[in-house]
């Protein structure tokens, strides 16, 4: 573990260099994740922080895209673009559940962790917008606007209607589609208060490897069904039919693209929100698996140029399920994710959609920006659009005030049960979050911090009464893991009552570290780094929490927060391509370099070979285009299919094979070939020649087609 501490060490020490630099000249480089490359193509994911089970909808020239939120309020989160790559969050359906149980504020140990509200579906018809889900024991839920910001009108519908997709069809009546495996229809009333009774009919039987997650579309007058199914591994579906009630014959449309992730460990425990002590298994993860890592569940739609496009989730480590754009081929009229060619895989890097002319140019004068406003310095009237409630919060005990965030300590035994803790979604690849702390008005028994609210969970944050000096009611650090049970104390002395607490995650790699300055300015570590998971339990991906609760079963005291910061140093991708750049090219297979052969191939060498073969550099064609050259002059090409022995070189410039460069960050990259949709590569097992024939990258990037590049220092 020793070396895991030292390399998230120095990523904070990276992480604290890049954010005291003085701004970019360009000014429009991101500071968060956006999928825009900002020339003309986009790289998945859409956003690097969790947006699970999209729906997608186009009315006129604009986009909506809603998704999960699970027990987090407000919730059913819908986003707005214009060209499907940059998004805005623009509402909820609702600020809080409006039912009375327990359950819904974590009150008397009663808790609706990942059994809230989620699988929405979003429609337009009528003159207003529809957003239907469920909520566990509460049945079918429809929420309806004539304007999308609101105001939301609930309409509970009850009924065991759930995962489901709605129809509004020509002949004015109103279909849900509903289930898993048998796949049923049914009919809805009009006017939401519920469904038709003795309208319901199997329209797919058990048996059919028909899943759940279903997206019901009318094209071209069939009947075009898009589910998901996980056994066992998640596939993405079609089945069409000429009427609602089938027969429906069913396709596999996608299966296998994970873009080169594998599939994380699942938090093995035993019972749900369990008090601390309780024993976890992080499994190790098998990283060549797929299991619900490849792309699944999600919608389809049509752009203002024809083209169809897939907003499809992918599970996504310790983040939780995010959401993938992907191109759609129609073939004998099945919509085919993916690319003419390389049908069923879909590229990590392509084009931005080609929208309104309008839209198109507006997109081009303005620069690529991120759905959300991280940071948060609590000087507004309201929380930022980001923030969720963990659970319906009790609104008298919370407040903006003196522009910080005022959270009333109430009776918690731990993190998991501790009311009025707002949250918002981690985001990678690797992010640093601080808060500042200030602890005067807490009282005896009081604990409050910075938290992951995952399971299991864990925290930094300042014990009131307790730890160091227990007699005269000083403060102590403490950071806690659940995963382990394990609580360190560190007696600190506090300035004007202020602490920094710090995390800075690497969520690709599922590790974590928290942090602690005194002064704003020296962070030291806090316990040891973390493994991070993913889990059935919330149904969410890790969450930054800021949290106040009392263990002594009482009321306790106020802590304020202030200046919430979110930094993300992989966020410029500028740099990611290395245009006339002298590098060496690494398999990630193998961990040899290529080489341009004097026979007129591309095969790979010793490490040792620094040779003028081993040297190339890629050559900018605009729009993430790209060509690729050896130092002596010639280029690579492609004569016939692209298998092994296809790729060739040559000095003539016009024959070059023309390359979109696919980013995996960390210098990491494919490249897809633009005649046949496939990726360059080498098989590290049959000692074959480079081909162009891969279909995509394995889970663990081994399979020959994931590449690294190394800059040559020229100097030497």
């Amino acid at each position: 573990m020793k070396h895991i501490l030292i390399s998230l060490i120095c990523v904070a020490l990276s992480l604290t260099t890049n954010a005291q630099k003085p701004a970019l000249s360009t000014s429009n480089r991101p500071t968060s994740w956006t999928a825009d490359n900002g020339n003309g193509t986009f790289t998945n994911p859409l956003f690097y922080d969790e947006f699970s089970d999209p729906d997608i909808l186009r009315v006129g020239d604009d986009y909506y895209l809603a998704g999960t939120t699970m027990h987090s309020v407000p919730g059913l989160v819908i986003l707005h673009s214009r060209d499907l790559v940059n998004w805005e969050n623009i509402s909820y359906c609702f600020d809080r559940f409006d039912f009375a149980d327990d359950a819904f504020a974590l009150r008397n140990h009663k808790e609706i962790y990942g059994q809230g509200i989620w699988a929405p579906c979003i429609r337009y018809a009528n003159g207003q917008f529809y957003v239907f889900s469920n909520i566990n024991g509460k049945g079918l839920q429809c929420y309806t606007a004539k304007d999308i910001r609101g105001p939301w009108q609930h309409h509970n519908m009850q009924g065991r209607i759930y995962d489901l997709s709605v129809l509004f069809d020509d002949n004015g009546k109103i279909y849900a589609i509903h289930g898993y495996g048998e796949v049923h229809c049914t009919e809805l009333k009009p006017d939401m208060s519920g469904p038709i009774d003795e309208t319901d009919r199997i329209i797919i039987p058990n048996g059919s490897a028909v899943g759940e997650g279903h997206h019901m579309y009318k094209i071209n007058g069939k009947y075009v069904l898009i589910s998901t199914d996980y056994k066992p591994n998640g596939r993405t579906l079609c089945s069409i039919a000429d009427n609602i009630w089938g027969p429906y014959e069913t396709r596999v449309i996608t299966a296998d693209e994970t873009f080169g992730y594998h599939a994380a460990g699942i938090t093995q425990v035993k019972g749900r929100i369990e008090p601390d002590g309780t024993k976890f298994g992080l499994p190790r993860p098998d990283e060549h698996a797929t299991a619900c890592t490849n792309i699944h569940q999600g919608g389809i739609v049509q752009d203002q140029s024809g083209q169809w496009w897939a907003l499809l989730m992918m599970d996504f480590h310790s983040i939780g399920r995010t959401t993938t754009l992907a191109p759609i081929t129609w073939v004998d009229g099945w919509p085919m994710l993916g690319l003419e060619g390389n049908l069923g895989r879909a590229p990590r890097t392509w084009f931005k959609p080609q929208t309104s002319s309008l839209n198109s140019q507006l997109s081009t004068l303005n620069s690529p920006f991120a759905p959300y406003q991280r940071g948060d310095n609590f000087d507004g009237k309201q929380l930022g659009r980001i923030w969720q409630w963990n659970h319906n919060p009790d609104d008298t005990k919370w407040r903006l005030r003196g522009g910080r965030l005022c959270l009333t300590a109430l009776p918690a035994e731990q993190l998991m049960w501790a009311r009025n803790t707002l949250t918002q979604r981690v985001i990678g690849p690797i992010s640093e979050v601080t808060v500042e702390l200030n602890v005067g008005k807490m009282k005896d028994g009081d604990v409050s911090g910075l938290g992951n609210i995952n399971v299991p969970c864990s925290w930094v944050g300042i014990v009131k009464g307790q730890g160091a000096d227990e007699k005269h009611g000083k403060y102590c650090l403490r950071w806690f893991e659940q995963a382990t049970n394990d609580t360190v104390d560190y007696p600190v002395q506090l300035q004007k009552d202020r602490i920094w607490l710090r995390m800075i995650g690497e969520f690709d790699r599922d590790l974590a570290q928290y942090f602690y300055s005194t002064d704003g300015k020296t962070f030291l570590p806090a316990g040891r780094p973390m493994t991070l998971t993913y889990q059935l339990i919330t149904f969410q991906g890790s969450r930054h929490a800021l949290f106040a609760f009392n263990t002594k079963g009482r009321q306790g005291g106020t802590a304020e927060f202030d200046n919430f910061t979110v930094v993300e140093p992989r966020a410029d991708r500028s740099g990611n391509l290395p245009i006339d750049k002298p590098i060496r090219i690494i398999n990630l297979a193998t961990g040899r370099p290529m080489k341009a052969l004097d026979h007129g191939l591309l095969y790979d060498t010793d490490a040792r070979d620094n040779s003028t073969q081993t040297h190339f550099r890629m050559l900018d064609r605009g729009n993430g285009r790209v060509v690729l050259q050896c130092q002596d002059g010639r280029y690579i090409w492609t004569s016939g299919a692209g298998l092994p022995g296809d790729v060739r070189l040559t000095t003539d410039p016009d024959k070059a094979e023309v390359f979109l460069f696919q980013d995996y960050l960390e210098h990491e990259f494919m490249l897809m070939s633009l005649r046949n949709h496939r990726y360059i590569g080498k098989s590290p097992t049959t000692g074959s020649p480079y081909s162009m024939d891969f279909t995509g990258a394995d889970p663990a990037r081994k399979n020959g087609a994931v590449l690294k590049w190394i800059e040559v220092n020229t100097n030497n």
